[in-house]
Order: C-alpha cells, then sequence, then structure tokens
C-alpha cells in the first residue's frame, strides 16, 4: 500500500477535520434514517472507513493544537 504524507498548518488542518465530521455526522444519519439495506450497508462500511482516518487524526491534532482544534463555531469571539 502506498501512503501519502502531506504537512498542514492549523488552520488548513481545521478545515480537513471539519469536512470529515461533518461527513462523519451526514454518514451516520444516513445509515440511522435509511430504509434502504444496501444503503445501509454501503454507507456503513465507508462509515467505519472515515473513522479509522477521523479518530486517530482527531487525537493527533487535539494533542498538539489544543482541542479549539474542532471548534468550528463561526461566532465572533
Amino acid at each position: 500500500m502506498s501512503q501519502f504524507k502531506l504537512e498542514l498548518a492549523e488552520s488548513e488542518l481545521k478545515y480537513v477535520l471539519e469536512g470529515l465530521i461533518a461527513l462523519e455526522q451526514q454518514m451516520a444519519e444516513t445509515c440511522e434514517t435509511s430504509d434502504d439495506p444496501d444503503e445501509i450497508a454501503d454507507v456503513g462500511n465507508d462509515l467505519v472507513e472515515l473513522r479509522l482516518l477521523l479518530n486517530p487524526l482527531k487525537e493527533r491534532a487535539i494533542s498538539q493544537f489544543g482541542d479549539s482544534i474542532t471548534d468550528f463555531s463561526r461566532d465572533e469571539l
């Protein structure tokens, strides 16, 4: 299996995490609400793969940049 390495600034990583977390939520909702067993199986398998990527990425990001890396609020300070 080949690998792809990428260095990201904190702000760039925040966008990546925001997109992956939003996709995870969308996929989880599909699995919870769909009446189509084939869709549930397909999306469920993809969701497992996504979480295998997302969870260690999120843990490492929080470890390096703190909890604020997963705060995607657009509210003014």
